[in-house]
């Protein structure tokens, strides 16, 4: 019987790549299932607490932009910005550069929902069980995949990979 560190040094490049996006899936099932149950016991749906969540990432943004991170439609996504501001969670306030669009601004009860959305997920993170170098290393590996290799001379906790896109 080989042990798992061998077993992956024999995988070639297409195994490697299926249990790459095994791992990513069951990670995706377990975080899904952890904010879906917060979502509930919030009163929220899914969609509701991923706009949350997109939100609570500090940066403003438009009803547009929301959509797009939330891969929906723009009249789905503002139908859900409107239940949100019922609720008292969001609010819309002109854009700081063109008036004539408007920013998605978390309330300060929006704020607190989003707190306890990090706490949530802090406390019930599958990276928990990594030491920080290790988280780091992944976040690293992990924005490399999805934006392609850093700068030369930039960290991965060095620079914020915002959306410069004015919106």
């Amino acid at each position: 019987m080989i042990g798992f560190s061998m077993y992956c040094r024999l995988m070639d490049d297409r195994q490697l790549t299926e249990e790459l996006y095994d791992c990513l899936f069951a990670i995706r099932l377990r975080v899904h299932a952890e904010l879906k149950e917060l979502a509930r016991e919030a009163g929220l749906t899914d969609t509701q607490a991923d706009a949350l969540w997109r939100l609570s990432r500090g940066r403003e943004m438009t009803a547009r932009r929301l959509a797009d991170l939330l891969q929906c439609d723009a009249s789905t996504a503002t139908s859900m910005i409107d239940r949100l501001e019922k609720r008292g969670l969001v609010r819309r306030v002109p854009h700081p550069a063109d008036r004539r669009v408007k920013v998605i601004q978390l309330t300060p009860e929006g704020c607190a929902l989003r707190d306890r959305v990090i706490q949530h997920t802090t406390e019930h993170s599958p990276f928990a069980r990594l030491d920080h170098e290790s988280r780091l290393r992944l976040h690293s590996l992990l924005r490399e995949v999805i934006d392609g290799p850093l700068p030369a001379g930039e960290t991965a906790g060095g620079k914020d990979t915002v959306d410069e896109e004015q919106q």
